[in-house]
């Protein structure tokens, strides 16, 4: 196989393949939102979006040792998940303004590190404006067309605030450290798995997934 030396990991005997399924992908993406906000320790923070992607970042927030976690969605069902996988606070944002919930949550001083894992417009303005002068904007989104700084909420340049953006860092020794956390149960990310198909039923599979219907997060195809 081209390039196995670079990019391919041995999964120890010990873990199912459904242990390290997220590994090569919403794992390594939501974990970089956290590592590139450098979330340190006591650090509160807002994550935009919970789906696998931000679901992960939740995890990964939680093991750089955040000690306050505000998750935002519209679906009831994955801030419930969101909650299980160790966020402490959840916006439904069809029932509630999430800035002006977060500011309220932190007394005015916004969040440390603001992630952004939905990739619009809406979700990366609402970051700048309940990041804390100073903080940081991880960015996780994949954005179509234009995407705007309003002056207002980058505080017209001179609040020090951060964006950096990641996407899904990938190699032999990046897989080898998420399985790591998989291997010593700081991380469990099987819960997102809503769904098993066969490999006959791809095409039943995609059409859940695709219209977002019973609650579905993650398929699992099996042979």
């Amino acid at each position: 196989m081209p390039n196995a030396i670079a990019n391919l990991t041995p999964i120890p005997d010990e873990l199912t393949d459904e242990q390290v399924l997220m590994c090569p992908d919403v794992m390594s993406t939501g974990f970089s939102g956290a590592e590139s906000g450098n979330i340190k320790i006591g650090d509160t923070v807002a994550i935009f979006a919970q789906g696998p992607i931000g679901m992960s970042a939740t995890v990964g927030a939680r093991l750089r040792g955040a000690s306050k976690i505000i998750a935002v969605s519209s679906n009831p069902a994955r801030l419930k998940m969101s909650q299980m996988l160790g966020s402490d606070i959840v916006l439904n944002y069809k029932e509630c303004n999430p800035v002006e919930a977060i500011l309220d949550l932190t007394d005015g001083r916004g969040v440390d590190v603001a992630i952004e894992a939905l990739g619009i417009q809406e979700t990366f303005e609402a970051c700048l404006r309940v990041v804390k002068p100073g903080g940081i904007v991880s960015s996780l989104g994949v954005y179509s067309g234009k995407l705007g700084i309003p002056v207002d909420a980058f505080a017209a340049g001179i609040g020090d605030k951060k964006i950096v953006t990641t996407l899904c860092p990938g190699g032999k020794e990046r897989m080898r450290r998420l399985i790591n956390i998989i291997q010593s149960a700081r991380a469990d990310l099987r819960p997102m798995i809503t769904h098993r198909f066969k490999l006959d039923q791809i095409k039943e599979a995609y059409e859940l997934f695709g219209n977002q219907r019973d609650g579905v997060i993650k398929v699992a195809i099996n042979p």
